[in-house]
């Protein structure tokens, strides 16, 4: 258990039921909070699709209310990509699985009769189930109406920081306070977008794919908005991507003698700050919270 007000969560647990492990989240709700945490409530209560993460259950009749979700034992996408020491060797397939599905989620957000505008695309929001299957998770940047100056566009354009960070295995801020975004474009003016590239792919013979894919990154953090294909168009395209480079194998491959459930025992649903914060759970690192850039 961990004290939290404001935007932190109180508690963040694993629990077993009967044969089901499920994630829970514990709130001390302020005002300030309380529409966020309703809202949150809400979008999961509307939405069903196999790349969203399942509300099981809620209790409001607490001081901190508690939101009961599906367990998702691989921990986030942040832990495979940017965890340390790094354990998984990942394929160009399953990182392209992986796009396919958030796409796939996003888009169903996106998408008549919801119209919701997702608002916190990153690797610590994308959760990986039984089989590394994505479960998009935290909703409490989300908005189901056209009040906010939050758009489908930002959602596309962080989505298109998100496959950056598939390809290369960076994170969006890397050294010298140069962000992952800029370093793209540059790779793409000098001609130096493999040696940006994360090496494990890059030796897979696909480079075809993968240019493709960096294309389509480019095209959805394109500025201005206006000219960023939909969710619904990225899907598709990066499905195409997809089966030109099949699965074959159980995804992802240990590079060490350990297995990734010996150091993620705890999901972490709660809300980032930008600030670095520790419960006696899990840590959440504040710079990965540039996924979602202002540059709209």
């Amino acid at each position: 258990m961990a004290e939290g007000g404001g935007g932190r969560p109180a508690c963040e647990r694993e629990h077993e039921c009967e044969s089901d492990r499920v994630g829970t989240r514990c709130k001390e709700i302020d005002e300030n909070r309380k529409t966020e945490f309703l809202q949150e409530l809400v979008i999961l209560c509307r939405v069903s699709h196999p790349n969203i993460v399942k509300l099981l259950g809620c209790c409001l009749q607490l001081e901190a209310p508690v939101l009961v979700y599906e367990f998702a034992r691989n921990g986030t996408l942040q832990d495979l990509l940017h965890g340390r020491p790094r354990r998984h060797r990942v394929s160009l397939a399953t990182r392209l699985r992986i796009a396919v599905e958030s796409a796939r989620a996003l888009a169903h957000l996106h998408n008549p009769p919801h119209q919701i505008h997702y608002g916190d695309v990153k690797p610590a929001n994308i959760l990986l189930g039984e089989g590394w299957v994505v479960k998009v998770s935290d909703f409490g940047c989300s908005t189901i109406d056209d009040s906010t100056q939050l758009t489908k566009l930002n959602d596309v354009y962080s989505f298109g920081v998100l496959l950056v960070e598939l390809l290369t295995g960076k994170k969006p801020l890397v050294k010298d306070r140069k962000n992952l975004t800029a370093m793209l474009h540059e790779s793409l003016g000098n001609g130096t977008l493999d040696e940006l590239l994360d090496t494990d792919i890059v030796g897979e013979g696909s480079m075809g794919v993968i240019h493709q894919a960096v294309e389509l990154a480019s095209r959805c953090i394109a500025i201005p908005g206006e000219t960023r294909p939909t969710m619904q168009q990225v899907a598709e395209e990066l499905g195409r991507l997809s089966e030109q480079v099949p699965e074959g194998a159980p995804p992802p491959q240990e590079l060490e003698g350990r297995s990734f459930m010996d150091t993620v025992t705890v999901l972490s649903y709660g809300y980032t700050t930008g600030e670095s914060e520790t419960t006696g759970f899990y840590e959440l690192e504040s710079n990965a919270a540039l996924s979602i850039e202002c540059a709209r």
